[in-house]
């Protein structure tokens, strides 16, 4: 008998021993991007942004920007906003100086960007050297008052309207501060601008001392160079 209650001890303790090593679980290798990933989902980290552009605001829009980050290394950006006076311009791109003569009535319209940008880099947070690709819509509108022979406004009224559709490719680098969320991003790069413009021209004939008006219509697209940083706050 005690050989036999040997045995059968010696052969409970093979099969917990088996049991226990089934129901151990086995070590794996982490990779660096699945922990990368999972942190991402787990800690908290900058995953929102809003942002300014102050640059733009001379260039007579005003947009409000918001970055989500939907990976490690993918983010969207949505800008919404308005257009207004505008002190610097572009001819090449269309957006012209806006006059401050009297007569020239400015008038707000709607601004809106969709961008989707990649970082080169993976991070926890969206910072970094990234390229993106955006859709810009702005609309640009004034109504210029038309003058008489003597030079006094009458009551008919022209509409200057350009409305621009961009595709653009960026190149930037956003840098969130070592010790707040708040942040810098850095941007430059090349567009496809559509343009649908209708184009009022005043001028003065010196010899008659008289105002003439054009009116011009235009649609067309050129290529246009894009500069600029933003500033944000990140949560």
């Amino acid at each position: 008998m005690r050989p036999l209650r040997l045995s059968f001890l010696c052969l409970l303790l093979v099969t917990a021993t088996v049991v226990f090593a089934q129901d151990k679980p086995k070590t794996g290798v982490v990779l660096y991007r699945d922990r990368l990933a999972q942190q991402f989902d787990t800690v908290k980290v900058v995953k929102n942004i809003f942002k300014l552009n102050p640059l733009l605001f001379f260039r007579g829009e005003i947009p409000l920007y918001y970055e989500r980050a939907l990976t490690p290394r993918v983010s969207a950006e949505l800008a919404v906003g308005f257009t207004a006076r505008n002190y610097i311009g572009n001819t090449l791109s269309g957006d012209d100086v806006d006059s401050f003569s009297r007569g020239t009535d400015i008038l707000f319209r709607p601004s809106y960007h969709v961008g989707l940008r990649y970082y080169l880099r993976d991070d926890l947070e969206p910072q970094g050297l990234y390229t993106q690709f955006e859709f810009v819509h702005l609309e640009y509108t004034k109504d210029i008052t038309v003058k008489g022979p003597t030079g006094d406004f009458t009551e008919e009224k022209l509409r200057d309207e350009r409305v621009f559709d961009d595709l653009r490719l960026l190149l930037g680098f956003q840098q969130l501060a070592a010790s707040s969320n708040w942040l810098f991003d850095f941007y430059g790069g090349l567009g496809l601008r559509s343009r649908d413009m209708t184009i009022v021209d005043e001028q003065l004939d010196l010899t008659n001392n008289q105002y003439s008006y054009t009116v011009e219509d235009q649609d067309d697209t050129v290529i246009s160079v894009f500069l600029g940083v933003k500033v944000g706050l990140g949560f």
